[in-house]
């Protein structure tokens, strides 16, 4: 059969009826061999993996303000020094990164930098970290949206919870369908964004100091009331750490390019870190002018506006930042107003589809290295990491109605993680710059080495003393809850690895005692060359059948030919036939092999012998696919075909044994 012929094929197979449903949301599935059309080009990458940073200039000027606002107005003066020390530690991040997408472009990012350079432990406390805040950038991201729109639409304001859901669930539909989709759907917003808030900031600058108009947010009238007006000595520098930690919000993101690597079309590493260059000079312009815009204009925001404002209208509702600016700057423009607070508003959304395009990579990574579900390993129909663009839609969807879609309350659980990860990276990376210095003799390459360390040097110390700044200042407001769920990841994380340790040794290939039966059977299915294995083709030697081989289905070409290799260099003498499946289906491919065999000789009758592992507790069951119970449901439908489970018990079974008897 010819490609095009499997493809109609396939194409006549998704569009029964069970799969109508499906094709009509997602789309028709995508071959693996069309995984280079889905690699997209820098401008399409900028939106998709850097709109979370890009869109943090939104809440994280916004976020100084409100810390600032407990000594009063008076302490507004130190926004810019906080800024720009927030924009320092930015670029410098920003170009470590650079030379962390060189040296590490398998898509990894900080676990594969933490993971090689310090060992496993430190590559489970980075995935840890980074799978919580990407659950924590999606509820943050979709909240502040909710939050913006609601500052002109007040049903919104009043339904956060509702929106925040809807667009998580939205967003979760549109990656599925894949990530170039995705990104071409998204590219127009991001870039709106750019260019409306960009023009916001250069048009207010322009009439502040070229025009010289007096400018006022109506906000500035109002009186704040401190909630600590005589804070002195060191509870004031705690203070201005604690707003310069919440400002420390505009570096979350900056890792998602390093996770996504492997998404970018060639030459992979220098598109990656030509895209980063973009998204920090991007993101510190329009941070830092958000703050002089926000000064400038006498901007007011309170933590709580009923109690610290007075002036303020009765039933007053205070306006985001950016709202407050666009207002001010396109006075007499209505549609500025409306058209920055729209483009900001789909910018915070897709800051969430930077998690999902970040936190999907990073768990297949995690589950091929054995520390997550292997359900998570695999790509779906359309070549995306489906179950874990699933998995975090749900984790974030729990995580805004525990609290209420309330930006204050969730971002005192973010950018703990992320500094966890950047801090270990620069980590590793020292290390990893030395180890090549210390076999390195070309001087020019030496002295290129010498650069790269003291840059990621830099880096550990500025990010590490953020570090160490967020979890003295955000600890008690709500960071302990991040650093408690990270602890839980990462010890569930290894208990995973101990399970699939612990199966690999029990099904390793070996000699086995067991009562052959008296029958055999025709067909057996292999996946592996394991004990399983082995006992199946073994009931079917016993049984003396007229034909007898062995079938596979080709899902991963690597896996695939070790599997070939390791079956020519045994002793086994049943053939091995090698099943392709260009939609990586397993089911499917199967169910027609043995429809044909069945078409070749239709008085035969086909024995399918499915070699299956039983396991004594639920939560093991969910870390082991469900191809065998699949292909065995789907298979007792067929006439003239019968199907045969070769079990082999896992230890834990035991435990079911021995409670039943």
């Amino acid at each position: 059969m010819s490609p095009a012929d499997h493809a109609r094929s396939a194409a006549n197979l998704h569009a029964a009826p069970s799969g109508t449903t499906k094709r009509v949301l997602l789309g028709r599935p995508l071959r693996s061999d069309a995984l280079g059309h889905t690699l997209l080009p820098k401008r399409i990458a900028l939106p998709v993996f850097a709109s979370d940073a890009l869109s943090s200039v939104a809440y994280a000027p916004e976020e100084i303000f409100l810390v600032l606002s407990i000594a009063g107005l008076s302490a507004y003066a130190f926004s810019s020094w906080i800024g720009i020390a927030v924009a320092v530690v930015m670029a410098v991040v920003v170009t470590s990164y650079r030379q962390n997408v060189h040296a590490y472009p398998s898509g990894g990012g900080d676990y594969e930098v933490a993971t090689k350079n310090l060992g496993v432990a430190a590559g489970l406390t980075v995935g840890s970290a980074l799978i919580v805040d990407y659950v924590l950038t999606v509820a943050v991201s979709i909240s502040s949206a909710a939050q913006n729109i609601g500052s002109a639409v007040p049903f919104i304001d009043h339904h956060k919870v509702l929106f925040a859901t809807a667009a998580i669930v939205i967003l979760t539909a549109v990656n599925l369908r894949g990530l170039r989709e995705a990104g071409v759907a998204f590219a127009i917003p991001a870039y709106a964004f750019i260019v409306c808030l960009g023009a916001m900031v250069l048009w207010g600058l322009i009439r502040i100091f070229v025009l010289h108009t007096d400018l006022r947010a109506p906000s500035s009238n109002f009186e704040l009331h401190a909630e600590q007006s005589h804070l002195a000595g060191l509870a004031f520098v705690f203070l201005i750490a604690r707003a310069f930690s919440s400002g420390c919000a505009a570096l979350t993101g900056v890792e998602a390019i390093s996770n996504g690597v492997p998404a970018f079309r060639k030459p992979k590493s220098r598109n990656a870190a030509t895209t980063l260059l973009m998204l920090g000079a991007i993101a510190i312009t329009l941070f830092m002018g958000m703050i002089v815009l926000a000064e400038r204009l006498g901007v007011v925001i309170a933590e709580d506006p009923a109690t610290q404002l007075t002036g303020a209208p009765e039933g007053y509702r205070q306006k985001t930042m950016v709202a407050q600016i666009a207002e001010t700057v396109f006075s007499g423009f209505p549609i500025g107003f409306y058209l920055v607070t729209g483009v900001t508003a789909l910018i915070l959304v897709l800051a969430a589809n930077t998690a999902f395009n970040g936190f999907p990579v990073l768990a297949s990574v995690l589950a091929q290295d054995r520390h997550l579900p292997s359900q998570l390993r695999t790509r779906g129909d359309r070549l995306a990491f489906s179950n874990g663009i699933v998995l975090l839609a749900a984790a974030a969807i729990a995580l805004v109605w525990a609290f209420d879609a309330e930006v204050t309350k969730l971002v005192q659980l973010y950018i703990v993680g992320v500094f966890v990860s950047f801090t270990l990276s620069q980590m590793g990376m020292i290390k990893h710059w030395t180890r090549h210095l210390a076999t390195e003799t070309d001087p020019q390459e030496r002295r290129h080495l010498h650069r790269s360390r003291i840059v990621n040097s830099v880096g550990l110390a500025m990010t590490a003393t953020v570090l160490v700044i967020v979890l003295v200042t955000k600890f008690v407001a709500g960071a302990w809850i991040a650093i408690v769920a990270m602890v839980a990841v990462f010890l569930v994380m290894r208990a995973i690895h101990r399970h699939y340790a612990r199966v690999a040794v029990e099904l390793e290939r070996g000699q086995w005692d067991g009562v052959l039966p008296s029958r055999t059977h025709s067909i057996v299915l292999v996946s592996k060359l394991h004990r399983p294995t082995l006992r199946a083709l073994a009931y079917a030697r016993a049984t003396n059948p007229d034909t007898l081989e062995a079938v596979t289905v080709n899902v991963d070409d690597e896996e695939t030919r070790r599997l070939v290799h390791a079956w020519e260099e045994s002793d086994i003498d049943v053939p091995l036939k090698v099943i392709e499946s260009p939609y990586r289906e397993i089911t499917r491919p199967v169910l027609d092999y043995v429809k044909r065999r069945r078409g070749d000789s239709p008085r035969e009758v086909v024995t399918v012998f499915v070699p299956e592992y039983v396991m004594g507790y639920w939560w093991e069951q969910l870390l082991h696919n469900q191809s065998a119970l699949r292909i065995k449901s789907r298979l007792l439908f067929q006439p003239g075909v019968m199907v045969t489970s070769v079990p082999w018990q896992l230890r834990s079974s035991s435990r079911l044994s021995d409670d039943r008897n």
